[in-house]
């Protein structure tokens, strides 16, 4: 049998080799971390920051050459130099060069910890800049709730617009013009909160500098903490708990729940409660709408609705799908909700004198939490959402020897929760705790086995098959918005059957959202995971339906069982159309009222136009017969991309084509229209 490996020589030394796509990854297995910004193993090949330089000697008297080895195919005999004089000169102007644009406000920089510019000054021994400093600063984009953009810390290495597109799918950033003027933009300038980006915080995530961060609100979070007149609660989420110890010295995937609560009571929080509280009624309300779907057969797949950053992305750019996304809430919009109802008696104080803050891994729970559907009379149910990299910088302000703190358990009753709550954090965790919660309930007998590990690990997507006495049920499982893009594709075209899908839209799931700790990895992902699943195992419970408190919230205040009136007015929400991939959008008719309910129709041009038209002509029928016309705008939109949509007030009516499709849409708008006039 023949031997695929390979040998070439770095630095005098001997190095095997087999399918690594470049020289920088022959290097790193040697042993060697030459300096780079924009190689990420995930990502594409793009060779911009020219530090990666190697020398390459030359064969049958060719000469020397220098070369970036993320970009070069290793072969066979090469014999590479990666650190001579020449080599180093290049980067220490590269990395001058650099810091002459760049805004050094290192003390101050949310960054300033770990950094890769400032890293790599320091290996290279950059001591002085010779270069002219930056005088102009360009302006700051904070238009974004989840994202703030510094172009001025910017070191246009790409790494964050290759994860929107490649990784994410939305290609809502790109770099715009060239030399001196380069800069990373939305299209046409905008900020980063006026175009379809979904806020899942990638960008930040991967970004070398402190150019793109998680939008910084721990300043409100302190004037509620100082503020005597306030009784400030906080909720933890579960994939917090695995990673934000990293920041204090803990390996990834180490519990930090009990000494993050005694961190926060430190602080200041009247009490500490646990997201996978709600993560546990999350699945009695999805899970109950899962078996009514599949015993029905109607709008499935189920898709889950746990992140905003797909919900989002099924917004913009699958409205036509918004039917199948579960109407539940997530956990934290869920918690939110709960605490503004209940805790205001139980801890004696006014319902506007209680802020509820939110320590989150996900930058797109700070765009969840500031939508209007999610306010009781434009006050938020969850005030402030911040975090884990934020609330290590809170720690770390007040002095707190955090692993020095003798873990304290979160606070009753809203902080007890099993298992399948923590797994949330992870993808697949979703669908486990869901199955755990179906699969007992269809079989009406108590469910011994919990694990269900066809649904775990890192692959993009995964599948499995249960057998119960309501019938086969088929699942999937997609992490990373591409990855759920292709799926969908799919699941439209009917080249796949799933009933039930969940989606997270960061790689690997919360464990690695926006918010979390820099520098992870595949391997880190995975620690993070497996924390999940000890945690998991270390729980007294391990099933969403044995969450006895659940069950109680249930009886006192959720109208006895899942699925209640009372539950969905509370725990569940609706979805709007956010399309903008119109060819032409025109106005059919406008009111005259000061509030109108929006109506959309998207007739598609391609597939069956006369479709379309026939529920613009229904829907302008109907509201001219209703005397609804002054409290109606009804705009007509013109798609070769989509099929046909009918969207009323944030209402997506699904089943489009079928006899009753007519009536939903009529129901719809009775009931947005006396929604509006209440």
């Amino acid at each position: 049998m023949t031997s695929n490996k390979k040998i070439l020589t770095v630095n005098d030394h001997e190095v095997e080799f087999t399918n690594e796509r470049n020289l920088l990854e022959v290097i790193r297995k040697a042993g060697v971390d030459i300096p780079t910004f924009c190689y990420h193993s995930a990502l594409s090949i793009y060779g911009a920051c020219r530090l990666c330089l190697v020398e390459v000697e030359g064969t049958n008297g060719r000469p020397n050459m220098i070369m970036a080895a993320c970009s070069t195919i290793p072969q066979e005999g090469m014999v590479l130099h990666t650190d001579t004089k020449e080599i180093r000169a290049m980067r220490k102007v590269a990395v001058e060069l650099l810091l002459a644009n760049h805004n050094v406000e290192c003390p101050t920089c949310s960054r300033s910890e770990n950094c890769k510019l400032q890293t790599v000054a320091r290996q290279l021994g950059v001591e002085q800049i010779r270069y002219k400093k930056l005088e102009k600063f360009a302006p700051i984009d904070t238009s974004s709730p989840s994202i703030q953009y510094d172009p001025n810390k910017c070191v246009l290495c790409g790494d964050c617009v290759r994860v929107c597109t490649e990784v994410q799918g939305v290609g809502a950033i790109n770099i715009s013009k060239r030399g001196s003027s380069a800069r990373i933009t939305p299209a046409f300038g905008a900020g980063l909160g006026e175009v379809e980006c979904v806020n899942c915080g990638q960008c930040a995530a991967i970004c070398p500098t402190g150019a793109l961060i998680p939008k910084q609100d721990r300043h409100k979070v302190w004037d509620a903490l100082y503020d005597p007149t306030k009784t400030v609660v906080v909720q933890i989420a579960p994939a917090v708990r695995v990673a934000v110890g990293e920041y204090f010295g803990a390996k990834p995937g180490e519990n930090y729940a009990g000494k993050l609560v005694a961190a926060l009571k430190f602080m200041g929080f009247k009490h500490v409660y646990d997201t996978c509280f709600t993560a546990d009624m999350t699945i009695f309300e999805e899970a109950t709408e899962f078996i009514d779907r599949f015993t029905k057969k109607e709008n499935l797949p189920l898709f889950t609705s746990c992140c905003p950053a797909w919900v989002k992305y099924c917004e913009t750019y699958f409205p036509e799908m918004l039917p199948n996304v579960s109407s539940c809430r997530s956990p934290q919009a869920m918690f939110g909700a709960l605490a503004k109802k209940v805790l205001p008696e139980q801890l004696g104080c006014k319902r506007e004198d209680l802020v509820v803050v939110s320590i989150m891994p996900c930058t797109a729970k700070k765009y969840e939490a500031q939508l209007d559907k999610f306010k009781t009379d434009g006050v938020p149910e969850t005030d402030i959402v911040i975090t884990s990299s934020e609330i290590q910088r809170m720690i770390g302000s007040l002095g707190v020897k955090i692993d020095e703190l003798e873990p304290e358990a979160f606070d009753m009753p809203l902080g007890f929760s099993t298992g399948a709550g923590v797994i949330f954090g992870t993808s697949g965790g979703v669908m486990e705790a869901a199955l755990r919660y179906v699969v007992e309930k269809v079989e009406k007998e108590t469910l011994t086995n919990v694990d269900f590990k066809a649904v775990r690990g890192m692959d993009k997507i995964k599948e499995a098959k249960l057998s119960t006495l309501a019938g086969e049920v088929s699942v999937a499982v997609v992490h990373g918005l591409a990855s759920a893009k292709a799926l969908v594709e799919k699941i439209k075209k009917g080249e796949v059957h799933y009933d039930f899908v969940e989606v997270m839209a960061c790689p690997g799931g919360c464990i690695s959202g926006g918010g979390q700790p820099f520098g992870v990895n595949n391997e880190i992902r995975m620690q993070r995971q497996a924390g999940t699943y000890v945690a998991d195992k270390a729980a007294q419970l391990q099933k969403p339906q044995d969450n006895f408190i659940v069950a109680k919230c249930y009886e006192e205040v959720l109208g006895g069982q899942p699925g209640s009136h009372e539950a969905h007015e509370l725990l569940h929400t609706s979805y709007k159309n956010r399309s903008q991939v119109f060819d032409a959008k025109a106005p059919a008719m406008r009111g005259t009222d000061d509030k109108r309910v929006p109506i959309t129709v998207t007739v598609c041009a391609v597939n069956n136009p006369e479709l379309g038209e026939k529920y613009v002509a229904g829907v302008a029928k109907y509201v001219k017969e209703k005397g609804y016309t002054s409290a109606i705008d009804l705009d007509v939109a013109f798609s070769a991309m989509h099929n046909e949509c009918v969207v009323v007030g944030e209402q997506s009516v699904a089943d489009l084509g079928c006899d009753s499709a007519m009536e939903k849409i009529y129901a719809a708008i009775d009931e947005e229209v006396a929604a509006l006039r209440s």
